[in-house]
């Protein structure tokens, strides 16, 4: 077995598949003995720490951003790492509901941004924005989750939105670089594992 498999099996075991699974980006990487797949490694155990997050919200970031880019392996994942972490049921639900609403929100708000037409900013979006008022994970957290949501929808007007919001509620850039980090990461090992 060489190093590029064994890293590969490593990989698998950390987030719960057995280690024969293979897809077909995953064994691209394998059959070229890709270097890469190490960086992938430390990449993705990047995503379960961090200075300026705690273990549950580096958890919940993922389990937002697995849920958004549709990959069941990494929800299933982030979702126990999550309630390892002590997240509860209405925590979790809520990163769930923050993925779908801000795929909704980003593909609107980026077509008002798109056009640029006054008229359009003029209409009533009718989107029910609930779960933003009164957030089990607190106003601030899921701000966050928000705009890492947007950063990987690629949401201009929202990130700017979201990240400004963040500023005035006094959280630091570094809490907010380490959030977008996190759902970049989660993006890119999707890529391979989904």
């Amino acid at each position: 077995m060489n190093e590029t498999t064994e890293t590969i099996n490593e990989l698998l075991q950390i987030i719960g598949l057995d280690v024969t699974y293979r897809n077909v980006s995953l064994s691209l990487l394998e059959k070229g003995e890709s270097r890469y797949v190490r960086d992938l490694k430390l990449n993705f155990n990047s995503t379960l720490t961090s200075a300026h997050l705690t273990e549950k919200e580096c958890a919940l970031l993922g389990l937002s951003t697995a849920i958004n880019n549709n990959n069941t392996p990494l929800i299933s994942f982030y979702t126990s790492y999550a309630e390892k972490g002590g997240a509860t049921a209405e925590e979790i639900a809520e990163a769930a509901g923050c993925a779908s609403l801000l795929a909704s929100n980003n593909i609107f708000y980026r077509f008002r941004h798109f056009t640029q037409k006054e008229k359009y900013s003029q209409i009533p979006a009718r989107i029910r924005m609930q779960l933003m008022m009164k957030p089990v994970t607190g106003k601030e957290f899921f701000e966050l989750m928000s705009l890492t949501i947007s950063a990987v929808n690629g949401c201009e007007m929202c990130v700017n939105a979201h990240e400004d919001s963040l500023i005035k509620l006094g959280t630091t850039e570094e809490r907010i670089f380490d959030a977008v980090r996190i759902g970049s990461l989660v993006t890119s090992f999707g890529k391979v594992v989904f």
